[in-house]
């Protein structure tokens, strides 16, 4: 099969057995009507990011967060604070330094002298919008401390635990051009991201685009409020009930299970993979997927949904051996020759 061209996409079959029921077309144009608006407003304050965008409201109808490596001066803040501005929902940024603590990102107890009683102060990690700037230029504890967070949703100071606002999305910047003075994330945390996303220089047009938008402005634009957090819940919802068919159930496993045993796919794979996906990338998946069709207007997910996202959702739950290190073999380059020899459905 010339894995080039797409099979026929899968449409939902009437006679499935799902007990929850498959959204109509009117009802997804209806829930995702403000998508167009929020990408057009959008685009008068940011160029070239819109990959980004769509990612990041992947990452907001599947209630994940997201890591994300790439150079400094790409928009990375300008981009998610732009975002909950046309959400109207609050931006918090942290900027992640070694001498950082936890109770600088989730808050503390502090004594209030007046009452004889301690009160809790909330840290910045409490928006729905949370940028999390060079996340491995702090420690261990720091990390583990705002990751914990993202996975419980939670965060308890004293005897009593806070939840965190919904939506809650967490983007965790990389700079992958400086390693002195930090600190990696463990794997196993790394796991925890719904996507890892790669961003690089924008093209020549873009960023002249870029210069005739900014040159000369004293302050950044700020868009203005398109939607609203009530209706990205439930357009959530809606997402959540895209039909996915079961050979596209079978293609994620597959595709999930061949970064563990890559040999049996290609021989050539032998020997650079050390762990495969876990489960947590068989489910991320299939959401993404989900939320990929309701932003395209779609009742059902394809092939093509899949191999899309299949980078983004692997990229970091997998880890080459040192042989494939040595090749400067990438994550990237795997999971396109396991794209490439997995059978489409």
């Amino acid at each position: 099969m010339d894995q080039n061209v797409l099979s026929k996409p899968i449409m939902p079959d009437a006679a499935s057995s799902s007990s929850t029921p498959i959204p109509s077309q009117d009802e997804i144009n209806t829930a995702r009507a403000w998508v167009q608006p929020l990408r057009d407003e959008l685009a008068t304050v940011l160029v070239g990011q819109n990959e980004l965008v769509d990612r990041l409201l992947i990452g907001l109808l599947c209630n994940g967060h997201l890591l994300l490596e790439g150079v400094p001066g790409l928009a990375k803040t300008h981009a998610v604070n732009s975002l909950a501005s046309c959400l109207d929902a609050t931006f918090k940024r942290v900027q992640f330094t070694p001498d950082l603590l936890p109770a600088d990102v989730l808050g503390t107890m502090v004594f209030n002298p007046k009452e004889s009683t301690f009160e809790p102060r909330l840290g910045p990690i409490f928006g729905n919008l949370v940028l999390a700037d060079e996340i491995n230029r702090a420690p261990a504890k720091v990390q583990s401390a705002l990751l914990e967070a993202m996975q419980e949703r939670q965060v308890t100071l004293g005897d009593t635990s806070y939840p965190m606002p919904d939506p809650f999305l967490v983007l965790a910047t990389q700079n992958p051009i400086e390693q002195e003075g930090t600190y990696q994330l463990p794997e196993a945390q790394l796991d925890r991201f719904l996507l890892k996303l790669t961003i690089g220089y924008s093209s020549r047009d873009e960023e002249l685009r870029i210069l005739d938008l900014m040159s000369g402005v004293e302050t950044v634009p700020k868009p203005k409020q398109v939607t609203s957090i009530e209706t990205l819940i439930t357009s959530r919802k809606v997402a959540a009930r895209i039909h996915v068919d079961q050979r596209i159930k079978e293609y994620i496993v597959d595709l999930v299970r061949a970064t563990r045993e890559p040999e049996k796919l290609d021989p050539n794979l032998a020997g650079l993979i050390r762990i495969g996906a876990s489960p947590r990338a068989i489910l991320n998946l299939t959401k993404c997927a989900r939320a990929k069709a309701f932003l395209e207007g779609r009742e059902f997910v394809t092939p093509e949904d899949i191999r899309a996202l299949a980078g983004d959702v692997l990229r970091h739950r997998i880890l080459l051996t040192f042989e494939a290190e040595a090749e400067e073999i990438t994550t990237d380059e795997v999971v396109v020759r396991l794209l490439h020899k997995l059978p489409l459905p």
